[in-house]
């Protein structure tokens, strides 16, 4: 799956982009049709230790996914706003098979 990824006030290195694509590619697991993801990486002007934003947005057929999370490393607020997405993709998946 193609993740757009962008850094906001920072530039993000290749590592940490390729840990978010990594771990976007899990989702594939549990749906395979997700038409578009986009992760947005920020930084916030504040003297807070958790001044790191993840924000993933997920298109799927007929619906949209949002999750933002704030946290001390980008690394653990995708892991977090990931497993997020993960349960919402499952509840989706559930949703349309009971349909049908």
């Amino acid at each position: 799956m193609k993740v757009n990824t962008q850094s906001v006030n920072f530039t993000a290195d290749k590592k940490l982009i390729d840990f978010v694509q990594k771990r976007m590619d899990k989702l594939d697991m549990f749906y395979d049709k997700i038409i578009q993801s986009d992760v947005y990486l920020k930084v916030e002007n504040t003297s807070d230790k958790e001044n790191k934003v993840f924000e993933a947005r997920v298109r799927v057929p007929g619906d949209s996914f949002v999750v933002k999370k704030q946290c001390k490393t980008f690394e653990e607020g995708a892991d977090v706003a990931i497993a997020s997405l993960e349960r919402r993709i499952k509840k989706r998946k559930e949703k349309l098979r009971a349909h049908n």
